[in-house]
């Protein structure tokens, strides 16, 4: 029951391709719909899960119209009606048999294409009881990819999903404001300018105040001309005090805007500088989602840039009223006015015991709008999904349901901020009473002039309410702080896989050996889940290896510990008989090439995606890598050719044609190790045979690892290694292998592999 409610991670994550395939089916067959649509529903399943879930939609589709979308005999062969498609055209249409029968037909030599080319491997199976014509039509291999961010292993969703939630939260340094302004030093000619502008119009309210208050008294005199003339003054002053405001407030804003817009470019700059030099293990935590990264991204730094450009102007004027407000009240009146300072206390206490309540809370709603976020982002990011399942309502259910939080943690500080900020009004207001009755009591013994009392109520009561304006903005600085906070968590921390390593050894050339040895491995988020456990292997050099198992057997994981996704808890890989932990990353990735299952495309250009990783590239180096991957053709089809706009994620392009670009990629790349995770599972039977040719033409010389259960992708390669659950069972080539019989474990993926038809 509590592997029911297991948290699958952003875009599953947690899960391997075969069991997010296989919980995308049960969605569908919950569904019960009139019409399913089957678009390789199977493709990401191990040999053994493939023949059951099989039988599982061929129960489903009794009785419905269903559409499959498929390459291999073992999903198609018992469709009641079977069309052949070439160049958006229907070029055969029948059932199973009768199209098999045409020798010369499109649909038989596609069968021919997926049979294996070692006809005694048949004879073999055929030996063992197996009736199926097809080899070639093997499962794709359910591995962890590693394309999106990062994939854990299969392994790890045996284990708790409550891990996660017990892992101590890392407790964000204190913010420091010195050295957020430290990150503003460029910008030290603004923040004179601004500064001082600040000074100067925190200085015009006193001076208005004062000139206010001369004017009331002006109104008692008994002389019309002495009236009329002062009246002229004052008039003036406060013509002048305007334009002198207009001008300080211009100055004052266009510094401190520049100042916050620079902060921003260079806070967002460095974070995601340093976020893309984190471990794939950060990635893989439940707060560190994509969504969650952008929210920060987009959120902290503009929440700092108005921390430092209105709040910091704010702050600076503020003071600088109330030194000036005070001092010019105290040579006034100074009896009157030490009066009215000694209650101004209480309103400062009001308002700081609020800022207080207001930070203790406003972590919880950064943390609630996260949520909301990361929603919205995999809502976006799988709209094909939900509009397939008209799930909309459902998801707009969700995200009303992740607002809610956030909604009453508003409410709750709204409430809390109109009583501090009520009490503080109040409080002001009966200070006012107290103020006239002692500066009544000075008037009547002589002590002040009624001049004297207007100019400094006037002076000081306008300096309670800047510090009534600076109080109300305590609430941007509780979320400033943890902005601020949250910014320069993200800027110290230290990755545990350093990627650019300055000490690190850079290699010129690789000759590709790799060694992995007495290396103990579980994923970070799921340490009690062991992967490996003194597990060996050598992959020699310029020799292509190919690890073949069922989910979760730690296939995908190797190809992890190559890269250097991620680091074992024991033991080392070694490559080129030095430890990788020795190699500057970066340089030695240049010499390793990785095409996933789930190929990444990024939003521009068929060219730019081609040529991505490679420094320099000529026009015929793209083309000529772009036909080694059979992508040359496609490409050229296309009305814009090597200019056609990719979308999102390669959304414009079928999962074929995005598997190719990727192909092409690793081949310009020209790298001295090349791994190959299901690097031809998306392509059709005729494409996947001639890249199929085309990668055996890149693997010769090179160390090339290669994940699969295809046997037109493994059969040629000079080791296949059979892993189960961590271990290797069995070593040697195809044929080697083969020769085991029923006894061997490679023998019996390629027996379940066999298609149900032999013709």
């Amino acid at each position: 029951p509590c592997l029911k409610q297991k948290q699958v991670g952003e875009r599953g994550v947690q899960m391997s391709g075969g069991q997010k395939q296989r919980i995308a089916i049960a969605r569908a067959i919950l569904k019960s719909p009139k019409i399913l649509l089957l678009d390789e529903a199977t493709s990401a399943l191990d040999t053994e899960s493939e023949r059951v879930v099989q039988e599982a939609l061929d129960l489903a589709s009794v009785g419905r119209t269903t559409i499959v979308v498929a390459h291999r005999l073992s999903t198609i062969r018992n469709a009641d009606m079977i069309a052949v498609m070439q160049y958006g055209e229907v070029k055969e249409l029948g059932s199973h048999e009768e199209l098999i029968a045409n020798e010369n037909g499109l649909y038989s030599s596609l069968v021919r294409l997926q049979q294996t080319r070692e006809s005694n491997e048949v004879d073999e199976v055929s030996g063992a009881g197996s009736t199926s014509a097809v080899g070639q039509s093997s499962s794709h291999s359910m591995s962890r990819r590693f394309s999106a961010a990062s994939r854990s292993s299969s392994a790890r969703s045996l284990g708790d999903a409550g891990d996660a939630d017990h892992t101590e939260e890392a407790k964000l340094p204190l913010p420091s404001f010195r050295r957020l302004l430290m990150l503003n030093s460029p910008e030290w000619r603004q923040a004179l300018m601004g500064g001082f502008s600040a000074i100067v119009f925190g200085g015009i309210q006193p001076a208005y105040a004062y000139a206010m208050g001369s004017m009331i008294s002006v109104y008692f005199l008994t002389d019309h001309d002495e009236i009329r003339d002062k009246t002229r003054a004052y008039a003036l002053i406060f013509v002048a005090l305007a334009v002198l405001s207009f001008l300080i407030n211009i100055g004052q804003h266009y510094n401190f805007g520049a100042m916050g817009e620079y902060l921003t470019k260079r806070i967002r700059e460095q974070m995601l500088t340093k976020i893309l030099t984190f471990e794939i293990g950060w990635f893989d935590r439940d707060e560190n989602s994509s969504g969650a990264i952008c929210s920060q991204l987009a959120k902290d730094a503009n929440v700092v840039r108005s921390l430092v450009g209105d709040r910091m102007a704010l702050v600076i004027q503020t003071v600088s009223a109330v030194l000036i407000a005070c001092t010019m009240g105290l040579v006034i009146a100074w009896r009157l006015a030490l009066v009215m300072i000694a209650v101004q206390p209480l309103i400062i206490v009001c308002f700081y015991a609020r800022r207080v309540l207001l930070k203790s809370m406003s972590k919880k709603s950064i943390q609630a709008q996260s949520e909301s976020s990361k929603l919205a982002a995999e809502a976006v990011s799988n709209l094909r999904t939900i509009t397939a399942f008209s799930s909309q309502d459902r998801i707009l259910g969700l995200f009303n349901q992740a607002q809610n939080g956030p909604r009453k943690e508003s409410i709750r500080q709204s409430w809390i901020a109109g009583l501090g900020l009520g009490t503080s009004m109040s409080l002001m207001t009966c200070t006012w009473a107290l103020d006239f009755w002692f500066g009544g009591r000075l008037i009547a013994q002589h002590h002040i002039t009624a001049k004297a009392l207007f100019q400094t109520f006037m002076i000081l009561v306008s300096t309670g309410r800047v510090i009534a304006d600076a109080g109300s903005m305590t609430t941007d600085l509780a979320k400033g702080s943890d902005a601020i906070a949250s910014v320069f968590a993200v800027l110290d921390r230290v990755t545990e896989i350093d990627p650019d390593n300055p000490e690190g050894y850079k290699p010129e050339k690789l000759k590709g050996e790799v060694d992995i040895r007495g290396v103990d491995f579980a994923y970070p988020s799921r340490p009690d889940v062991i992967i490996f456990k003194g597990f060996s292997l050598s992959i020699q050099s310029g020799k292509s290896t190919a690890l073949v198992g069922q989910s979760g057997s730690g296939k995908s994981t190797i190809i992890g510990l190559i890269e250097r996704f991620y680091d074992p808890v024991r033991g080392m890989v070694k490559i080129d008989g030095r430890d990788i932990k020795t190699y500057n990353l970066r340089a030695l990735r240049r010499h390793i090439g990785l095409v996933s299952q789930e190929p990444t495309l990024f939003a521009g250009t068929i060219r730019e995606n081609i040529v991505y990783g490679t420094e320099t590239a000529s026009e015929a180096e793209i083309e000529n890598a772009a036909r080694s991957a059979n992508a040359h053709d496609f490409i050229s089809n296309l009305k814009d050719g090597y200019d056609t706009w990719c979308g999102e994620r390669g959304v414009q392009l079928s999962g074929g044609q995005k598997q190719r670009i990727a192909i092409a990629r690793a081949i310009l790349k020209n790298p001295a190790i090349l791994l190959l995770d299901e690097a031809t599972s998306a392509l059709d039977s005729q494409s996947e045979k001639v890249v199929q040719e085309a990668l055996d033409r890149v693997m010769v010389g090179r160390t090339s690892v290669v994940v699969a259960h295809r046997l037109s992708t493994i059969q040629n390669c000079d080791l296949i290694t059979v892993l189960d659950k961590g271990i290797v069972v069995e070593k040697g080539t195809h044929s080697s292998l083969m020769s085991k019989g029923p006894s061997g474990t490679y023998y019996s993926l390629v027996s379940l592999q066999q298609g149900g038809n032999q013709n």
